[in-house]
């Protein structure tokens, strides 16, 4: 058992059991000898309601393990700066007043009730603390939102603020917005409800009007970010953006949003360094995880790139992808380790989108994946350097061509990837499409104990969004320009067709 992270009044633990995102048999919690949890399903689980300051004895599956929460300066309630909790009145003002009001090293409680709000600021130095049957609901107007501005200033003075699709744009504020803080953090068992569906942020949402659209929580080049244990639903774009953030910890979150909500994705790292997932449920209207470093203008200008990414113990439901890189990849991935999650219904399990125009700042590179189960995944895997979507020039010829071009610096770089101890089952479209370019094949793809099931009841669909496509049923793997294939245990079972697919490989090698 290990501690994943303390506040004041909260803390989170993994099992580390080697079972996928649930634990072997539940289990019973117990804190200073006494029942705190009963029946506990998940590897990851957190407490809450502790006192600061205090040492605390936990066991959990026969083992023991001391911690001490941390200080607190001070504990201010929102309900003393005059939020009614009624779902009716404005409580911004109060929740503003109580950040204004809080000290480094303070908890701001949030207790139950419906608090209507527009975007709240927080400040370093705070934990906002969202207690069980505590709501926050989005206000649906969205003229009384504030305007990030994309760029403030000139000089050494110019300043990044709002953001869309990895370009800097004029952006609302999101519910919980942070821009430039240090040890922030948001806790609980409360629910932060984006309320989008009751608005018109789904009207025409490739349209930018006024600005675009927010998110549900935003942290904007922050330092020592938590969210621990809160939902966040019904956003108007994606639930949780880091943006160009250092050491974020999300544990134990639920993300929700309704399937066919366009652009809603679950966690977007975006430029970021250090971020830890783990025991999180995801379940939404686009991509579940979404790594993102820029186009290539912000590549340019900032050539940061978005590495150092762990993710465990999570359940991804509903989404169009799993964990999905792009396609704002240009300043590069690197050092991504996936283990111990479950995949169930998503389209795409790994994907990879880019093209050609990406670019070669970074590099997309150093992936593991590891004790992963995919469940009705329509296909597994795909590295699409073809991806054809976001704006018309997808569709060009530059970008769908498969003769060989000259390498330039428009040309994207896909390095080293491995998958290990994998089953996937009710697969049905191909096991996986792992698309390279001529002139810059995909460097290295390693599987080994990776098994697939077939549906053979599926209807034919396309392995991925790129030109000149072909739609495919219970198909094997498919590899185009690739330098490196190394197979080790892969079986299939109700396949159609050969099971490996090579066209413009290096080398193969199967055992």
């Amino acid at each position: 058992m290990k501690v994943l992270s303390i506040t004041a009044r909260s803390a989170s633990f993994t099992t580390e059991c080697n079972s996928a995102y649930y634990a072997p048999a539940p289990f019973d919690v117990l804190l200073n000898g006494e029942t705190a949890v009963k029946g506990e399903e998940k590897n990851v689980f957190s407490l809450f309601n502790l006192t600061p300051d205090t040492e605390y004895i936990l066991e959990a599956r026969g083992e023991k393990l001391s911690f001490k929460t941390a200080c607190e300066t001070s504990f201010l309630s929102v309900k003393d700066f005059g939020a009614a909790g009624d779902g009716l009145r404005d409580d911004t003002p109060s929740f503003s007043a109580a950040v204004a009001c809080a000290e480094e090293g303070s908890t701001i409680y949030v207790p139950a009730g419906d608090y209507r709000i527009k975007p709240v600021f927080l400040k370093s130095g705070i934990t906002l603390w969202l207690d069980k049957g505590a709501r926050l609901v989005g206000e649906t107007d969205r003229t009384k939102y504030p305007v990030l501005p994309a760029v403030a200033g000139e000089g050494k003075s110019r300043r990044n603020f709002g953001t869309w699709q990895g370009e800097e744009a004029n952006c609302f504020a999101s519910m919980l917005t942070a821009i430039g803080c240090r040890d922030v953090a948001v806790i609980g068992e409360g629910v932060i409800d984006g309320n989008a569906q009751n608005s018109d942020w789904y009207v025409n949402h490739r349209v930018m009007r006024i600005a675009w659209r927010p998110r549900g929580v935003f942290f904007n080049r922050c330092e020592n970010v938590l969210m621990q244990g809160v939902t966040v639903r019904d956003t108007p774009s994606w639930n949780v953006h880091p943006y160009f953030c250092k050491n974020v910890k999300l544990y134990n979150l639920s993300l929700y949003n309704i399937p066919s909500m366009p652009t809603t994705d679950g966690i977007d790292p975006d430029c970021c360094e250090g971020v830890d997932i783990a025991g999180v449920n995801i379940s939404v209207g686009d991509d579940c995880i979404a790594i993102k470093s820029g186009t290539l203008e912000l590549a340019r200008r900032y050539k940061t790139p978005c590495r150092d990414i762990k993710i465990t113990d999570c359940l991804m439901e509903c989404g169009h992808g799993g964990v999905v890189f792009g396609s704002e990849s240009s300043g590069g991935i690197e050092n991504v380790h996936v283990e111990r999650c479950i995949f169930r219904g998503t389209e795409r399990g790994f994907r990879i989108k880019t093209r050609r125009g990406r670019g070669r700042v970074g590099e997309i590179s150093g992936v593991v994946f590891k004790n992963i189960i995919m469940q009705d995944v329509i296909t597994p895997f795909v590295i699409n350097m073809y991806y054809n979507m976001g704006d018309q020039t997808g569709h060009t010829e530059y970008v769908w061509t498969t003769e060989k071009l000259p390498v330039d610096e428009l040309t994207p770089i896909v390095g080293d990837f491995e998958f290990s101890d994998m089953k996937c089952t009710g697969v049905c479209c191909c096991a996986g499409a792992f698309y390279g370019l001529p002139e810059e094949p995909i460097k290295r793809i390693k599987l080994k104990n990776v098994s697939f099931e077939f549906n053979r009841d599926c209807q034919p669909s396309f392995p991925d969004m790129k030109e000149k496509n072909e739609a495919v049923k219970c198909g094997g793997l498919y590899f185009l320009f690739t330098d490196k294939v190394e197979l080790e245990n892969v079986t299939f079972s109700g396949v159609e067709g050969e099971e490996v697919v090579c066209e413009g490989v290096g080398s193969v090698h199967r055992k």
